[in-house]
Formats: structure tokens, C-alpha cells, sequence
């Protein structure tokens, strides 16, 4: 926060807080203590920094209201009589349904930046919601600021695709790039968005900062947790693919030509429940005769279990040791057993013992990477919709009125957007075998239970040979986990991008941790590290 508003001139200061799986652990705190529920960081970044941002004059826009908006906005007042910055304080609630939905720890509609634009037009300093939408966060103070009507729709459509790139900070500028190598990304500067009153924005970044922004840093992040070319908001259905990207000097990438369409009926609602208890124990095995001593220590463990078997045990073998090593973690291979049941009881003293019980009876090196624990209780996410007009999105200004925000007018599904056509074919010519990732960059992510895989490439060539190559068929082929799951492609050709919705890879969501990488985020540097046949034209 402190770096954003010393390095370079800004309007509104926005702040992204939530993710699914920060709404399970605010659930468990509020369990604790009702007071509770929001991002205490905040509290502490805004400590250091209010007086910075009056003096600058820059308005703060946060969603770590989380799931007690009204709370934080009172921490906040508090904290600026504290440190003599008296504060005015908005805040946006309406998105808490946890009534109606019994069973649940969490339940929260994603809201749109109708609230947002409420509280700055009303003279906010700070602003604090719950759970809107990522990109409200952007819509919200651009909608207050030019002044654009509910049903500007490629206005806010711009918007929204700006605040999708902002969204997760540096990965608009380096972080996690596929392309990495090529650029001095140790210190990555936070992104920007400069937005006109067209809707049209350029991402960018504060002079001197680190990182890299460039039209292959901005695609990569557009095609994060995205899916077809319909991304539907609250406040509008962006066509992602209208987005039309153009480097527009160094560390400048302007996003023009976005076209908008009505948001659906419906609001996305986030559930979150515990789904019961989880415990692992990682064994490593070092040397010699790896398999042999990974059958061992699985058939003894699974006869200590018995009848205290847990509901799901899982064991997954990582093929890590290197022959004639020269470091003892070198020649070592690492076992791991993962079990989970709605008992604590099964996944506790059960499973530890089962295993530490072996520890001068089983294979030669017996040890394992942390000593087992009593297990921890997992979180399970899921997704359910409810009519917009039934959520009472609420802006409160900062003199305490309550102010209805009206929902923009709604439309009933669109009939599916036509697959574009497919670029022209690549002249035959000879191939070589090689990683994908000399030719395509990706980036993948997960919603719940699904992951998405973007892959996009860097050249008209590589876009001709991506569109026609990797089907969902060659997807599931070349990713054997996803063998047997439902894959949809669709295809970005603006971006030179195809994007990939793997079905229910991720089990019941992250906090499940039922996958190995349970968020997904490198399924796609996985594929990109697959072989297959590259035209060597391209290489």
C-alpha cells in the first residue's frame, strides 16, 4: 500500500482481500468471535499509510470487509481518531445470505460496484464491502468517476476487464509469467489502470518499479480463471472476446475495443461448509529399492489402520531421487498418505500412530518429513445461484444513511456465442519433438471444483498451429489426471488464446486440498512441459 501511493500519482487505491478460500478461514473466526469476519492486514497496512493517502488525496477501495463490512468500517473510524486522521467511511453489505442457507459456514453473493460508486459519490475516503466481485472493486470508482450510468455496458465492460488485470497485482506484471526468463522480475511493481470515459484503459506501472508489462504479461492474466468468451458480472457481461490488446509504449498495454452485453438474472453465490477432518504424513524413502520399501510401509500402515480406516486414504508416490546422488535429499523419494473422514477421531491419533508406531519396523531410513498431527478440519466450496432482485445490495454512506442500490436492468441467457473460425493451417513441413512451452505460453487457476488452463501464443504462426493442435482431446491426452473428465475449449483469437475448463479436477474446491496442487496453479506450466510434435518453422 505504502509503495502505491509514495511511486507515482493515483486517484483510487483499490485493495483485493477475498478468495474462496479466505471467506472459510474469516467463517472460522467469526465462529470465534463475532466481532470478527474481516482482513485484519488491512487495519495494519492502513494504519501506516491513511495519513499518506489524505495528504495525496487518493480514495481507498477494499473488499476486506469480508464477511463484516459494518465491523471494519467502525475499526476504521476508530483507527483514524486514533492516528488523527478523522476518516469518512462508507461500506457495502447485502452480499451475506449464511441464513438462508442452512448447513453453511459462509454464503455470500458476489455484488457488483453499484455500492461503491454510492459511498464515493457521497464523499467516502475509505470505502470497505464484502464479498463483491474482483473487478467491482474497479467498476465501482470508475462508474463514480466518469459518471456512467447502470447500463453503459461497454463502459463498464472495459471496466470490468481492467479490473480483472489488476486483480491479482503482480501478475500483471511478471509474477508467475510464463515467459519469466527473459525479464528482471525479482521485484515486480504493482499494476495500474489508467481508465478513460470510453471504457477503454491502459495497464501500466509506477516509473522505476520491477517487472515487466507487456501485451504477453496482460493476456496471460486475462486468461486467468476465465472460461469462455461471456464473462459474466454483476454489473455487465463483458465479451472477452472483443478485448483488443496493443503495446502502447514500454510497461503500457492499452485494452480497447471492449464490447458489453446486460448482466444475467442471476448473482453467483459462494458456499462454504466444513466437509470434515484431513491429515497427511509424507514418508521419505532414500536410496535403494524405492518401490520396494513405498510397498512396505503402504501395506503396513493399511493393515495397522484396520477397522479405524478413514473414509478416503490416498497415497501418492513422487519419483524425486536422483541416482548416485551427492546430497542425502538428492537421493530421496517422498511418499505421502492423505486421508480424510467426517470423524476427527479416524484422521487423528489413528493415522499418527499408525505411522510413527513403524518407525523401527519398516523399511531402512524410516522417517518421515514432519512428525504426523492430530488432523485438521477441510472446508468445502461450492456455487449456487439466486435471483439479483433478491439480494438487498446496500450502500451506507459515510453519515450512516442506508442507500438501496438498484440492480441494473437484467436479461434472461443469451443464445451461445458462435466458435469463431479457425485460423488457416500451418504448410506441412518437419517436426520436432519438444516441450509445448518453447512455443505457448499458460496460465491456469481454479473456481471450486474446476480449473481453467489458458494457453495462448506470441506469434500469428504458433496461433495457426495452437488453434488446430490442442483440442480438448490432445488436452487430456498430454494431462493424464484429466483423462475421463469433461474438457470444454474455447477459442479467444483477439488474444491468440485457447481456453480450457477442466471439470471437477479439484474435487470439492481448495480448501478440500484433495489434489496435489489443489488451486491448480501449475497445471499449465505442467503442460507446457509436455512433449509432443512442434513444427520446427516455429522453433
Amino acid at each position: 500500500m505504502r509503495e502505491m501511493l509514495e511511486d507515482g500519482p493515483l486517484d483510487v487505491l483499490t485493495g483485493d482481500y477475498l478468495a474462496e478460500l479466505t471467506l472459510l478461514i474469516l467463517g472460522r473466526d467469526r465462529l470465534k468471535d463475532p466481532a470478527l469476519g474481516y482482513a485484519k492486514t488491512f487495519l495494519r497496512q492502513l494504519e501506516d499509510c491513511l495519513r499518506l493517502a489524505r495528504e495525496r488525496g487518493v480514495r481507498i477501495v477494499a473488499n476486506a470487509g469480508g464477511l463484516n463490512p459494518a465491523s471494519l468500517a467502525g475499526a476504521v473510524r476508530e483507527l483514524g481518531e486514533r492516528v488523527g486522521v478523522p476518516v469518512r467511511v462508507g461500506h457495502v453489505e447485502g452480499d451475506d445470505l449464511t441464513s438462508r442457507h442452512p448447513g453453511a459456514l459462509t454464503a455470500n453473493a458476489y455484488l457488483g460496484g453499484g455500492g461503491i460508486t454510492a459511498c464515493l459519490a457521497a464523499g467516502a475516503d475509505v470505502v470497505v464491502t464484502g464479498r463483491v466481485t474482483d473487478a467491482a472493486l474497479v467498476t465501482g470508482p470508475a462508474a463514480w468517476w466518469h459518471g456512467w450510468g447502470p447500463e453503459e455496458y461497454d463502459r463498464l465492460a472495459g471496466a470490468v476487464v481492467a479490473g480483472h488485470v489488476l486483480e491479482c497485482g503482480t501478475q500483471a506484471t511478471g509474477g508467475n509469467y510464463a515467459f519469466f526468463t527473459g525479464h528482471d522480475v525479482r521485484r515486480p511493481g504493482f499494476p495500474l489502470a489508467e481508465i478513460d470515459a470510453d471504457g477503454s484503459a491502459v495497464v501500466t506501472k509506477h516509473p522505476g518499479t520491477g517487472g515487466v508489462v507487456d501485451t504477453g504479461t496482460v493476456t496471460a492474466q486475462l486468461l486467468y480463471e476465465t472460461a469462455g468468451p461471456r464473462y459474466a458480472g454483476p454489473d455487465v457481461t463483458a465479451r472477452l472476446d472483443t478485448v483488443r490488446l496493443t503495446q502502447d509504449g514500454p510497461d503500457r498495454v492499452l485494452i480497447s475495443g471492449v464490447r458489453g452485453e446486460a448482466p444475467p438474472p442471476t448473482l453467483k453465490v459462494g458456499l462454504n461448509r466444513l466437509g470434515g477432518w484431513r491429515n497427511e504424513v509424507v514418508f521419505v524413502l532414500t536410496g535403494l529399492d524405492v518401490e520396494a520399501k513405498a510397498r512396505l510401509v503402504r501395506e503396513q500402515v493399511e493393515d495397522a489402520l484396520g477397522t479405524r480406516r478413514p473414509a478416503e486414504v490416498r497415497w501418492e508416490l513422487a519419483r524425486t531421487e536422483h541416482a548416485d546422488a551427492d546430497t542425502e535429499e538428492r537421493a530421496s523419494a517422498y511418499l505421502r498418505l492423505v486421508v480424510r473422514d467426517q470423524e476427527a477421531e479416524k484422521v487423528g491419533r489413528a493415522v499418527s500412530g499408525a505411522a510413527i508406531e513403524l518407525a523401527l519396523g519398516s523399511y531402512p531410513g524410516f522417517h518421515v518429513t514432519a512428525p504426523p498431527g492430530k488432523g485438521a478440519p477441510y472446508g468445502v466450496f461450492e456455487a449456487a445461484y439466486t435471483d439479483a432482485g433478491e439480494v438487498p445490495h446496500t450502500a451506507v454512506l459515510p453519515d450512516g444513511t442506508r442507500l438501496a442500490v438498484p440492480a441494473p436492468a437484467r436479461t434472461l441467457p443469451l443464445a451461445d456465442v458462435p466458435e469463431p473460425p479457425l485460423p488457416e493451417p500451418l504448410e506441412p513441413g518437419p517436426v520436432r519433438r519438444a516441450p509445448l512451452g518453447l512455443l505457448l505460453g499458460a496460465r491456469s487457476g481454479d473456481k471450486g471444483g474446476d480449473a481453467n488452463i489458458g494457453v495462448w501464443a506470441r506469434t500469428d504462426g504458433a496461433w495457426r498451429w495452437l488453434a488446430r493442435e490442442l483440442t480438448a482431446e490432445r488436452l487430456r491426452e498430454l494431462l493424464p489426471e484429466t483423462a475421463g473428465l469433461p474438457v470444454v475449449r474455447h477459442l479467444l483469437p483477439n488474444l491468440r488464446a485457447v481456453n480450457f475448463t477442466v471439470r471437477g479436477v479439484l474435487g470439492e474446491g481448495v480448501a478440500a486440498q484433495a489434489r496435489f496442487d489443489p488451486q491448480a496453479k501449475a497445471l499449465g506450466e505442467w503442460l507446457r512441459a509436455r512433449h509432443t510434435d512442434l513444427p520446427e518453422a516455429l522453433l
